[in-house]
């Protein structure tokens, strides 16, 4: 009988939760490691999007179309309304400031939208209906996932991992020991002194990972991953007044530089209490089937992240201004203020691709799993599409995990050997370009 092996998965965001999922669904449970909880961060705040084809002609068309499929599955499995699923439909709708006044009036452009109707409405577009758009409440996705997985025998450790030591037993030896007392090849140390064993490894801390290389050896940091950035990004909860199935992305209307003149000298007239176009470009609005309004926006710079797991600090005028967002552009949900305001980072790396891979992949020696080979995996790095990526990122690195290689979809293209280091790219970005790069500038 083939031992089960010791998995310990650092993250309990969507795509670690997804992970301990899967293996648990294969009876084979993990202790599962996170600062504060489960989906402290992103993916307890993020809006829960979900678009079937937006990458389609890029090389993460499968991760996502796959990935919105399984999200269908996990509402039968789980219960839609555990988790809050449903499809609905999407729009972007043009707006321009310039012929916004202080009292906005409804807006004969609108009469197609379901909520939007204030005199800045330019024009607006389908961007899918309820064959490829749906949405999912992320943190109640990621509890329903981790209920499941803890009644399999996972166990949730409350912890900050500081290093990952290798242990130092002889292969041979351990080949002939009985398998429960053979030695596992890392024990993963906490800030608290304490250990864990661990057979296999997972690094699934969202923007978080770039903060892992520390718990490696001095040598080995550099060369473990490229860097994995953060933006961080508000959001706000409002009640709406009724229950809406329309989501909404503004963006900017084309307009002549006299247009623009005028925007700025009437934010100007009324002591800059509008917001610009361009500012209302940057708002993205999600109604829930609970009656809620989730509203996003106004990005800040991709960086290393300073901030700790938790501890996020929310800049009120960003609150502010998404409230504002609302009373531009909408007569129901004008004067509504938030109940819950939020901020969290969406990861990003060099080229907008998740990583998910084992760091010794391209080792070739055979021998078997728990003898250290092929024992330490990363699965992070998928920018705004986090939620909608996370469950399908989960199952394929179970199997990765367990079988050596991924079934349900191709991993070629998130391994890290697409990261080619040369004297050129000394930032740790690949040498060949991606098409595929995120170019969304909200968290979904």
């Amino acid at each position: 009988m083939v031992p089960i092996p010791k998995i310990v998965i650092a993250g309990g965001g969507i795509v670690g939760n997804s992970i301990a999922y899967f293996l648990s669904k294969r009876q084979v449970p993990v202790t599962l490691i996170d600062p504060v909880g489960i989906a402290p961060c992103a993916s307890g705040k993020a809006g829960g999007f979900l678009a079937k084809d937006w990458r389609d002609g890029t090389d993460l068309q499968e991760l996502q179309r796959a990935g919105f499929e399984l999200h269908q599955t996990l509402a039968n499995e789980l219960g839609a309304s555990n988790i809050d699923y449903r499809r609905l439909t999407c729009q972007a709708v043009a707006v321009d400031a310039s012929q916004q006044t202080k009292k906005p009036t409804k807006n004969r452009k609108s009469k197609t939208l379901e909520w939007v109707d204030h005199d800045g409405v330019f024009g607006s577009s389908s961007m899918g209906d309820k064959q490829t758009i749906a949405q999912v409440h992320p943190k109640k996705l990621c509890q329903e996932l981790w209920k499941y997985s803890e009644s399999q025998g996972s166990v949730l450790k409350i912890g900050k991992v500081v290093k990952v030591l290798s242990t130092t037993a002889d292969s041979d030896a351990d080949a002939d020991a009985d398998a429960s007392e053979a030695s596992s090849p890392h024990n993963i140390q906490l800030e608290d002194g304490s250990i864990i064993p661990a057979d296999k490894f997972v690094i699934a801390c969202g923007p978080w990972t770039e903060h892992a290389r520390d718990w490696f050896p001095k040598d080995v940091q550099d060369s473990c991953w490229p860097v994995i950035t953060g933006v961080k990004c508000h959001s706000v909860l409002v009640q709406a007044p009724k229950t809406l199935s329309e989501a909404v992305f503004f963006e900017r209307a084309p307009c002549s530089a006299k247009s623009h003149e005028k925007e700025e000298e009437a934010s100007n007239s009324l002591d800059n209490k509008l917001l610009t176009s361009e500012q209302l470009s940057s708002v993205e609005v999600y109604p829930r089937p609970d009656g809620d309004a989730y509203v996003n926006g106004f990005e800040g710079d991709e960086a290393v992240i300073p901030e700790e797991p938790g501890q996020e600090v929310i800049d009120p005028k960003a609150v502010q201004d998404l409230e504002l967002a609302l009373q531009q552009t909408s007569s129901m949900l004008e004067g509504l203020t938030s109940h819950t305001q939020q901020v969290c980072y969406w990861p990003e790396t060099p080229d907008g691709m998740p990583i998910l891979d084992c760091l010794d992949n391209n080792n070739d020696d055979d021998e078997a799993f728990l003898g250290g080979k092929r024992s330490i995996y990363v699965a992070a790095g998928h920018s705004v599409w986090g939620i909608l990526q996370g469950p399908i990122s989960g199952k394929a690195m179970s199997e990765l995990i367990l079988d050596g290689e991924a079934s349900c979809i191709d991993l070629t293209p998130f391994q890290l050997e697409r990261f080619m280091y040369d004297n050129d790219n000394d930032d740790g970005s690949s040498s060949s370009s991606s098409s595929s790069s995120s170019s969304d500038d909200e968290i979904y």
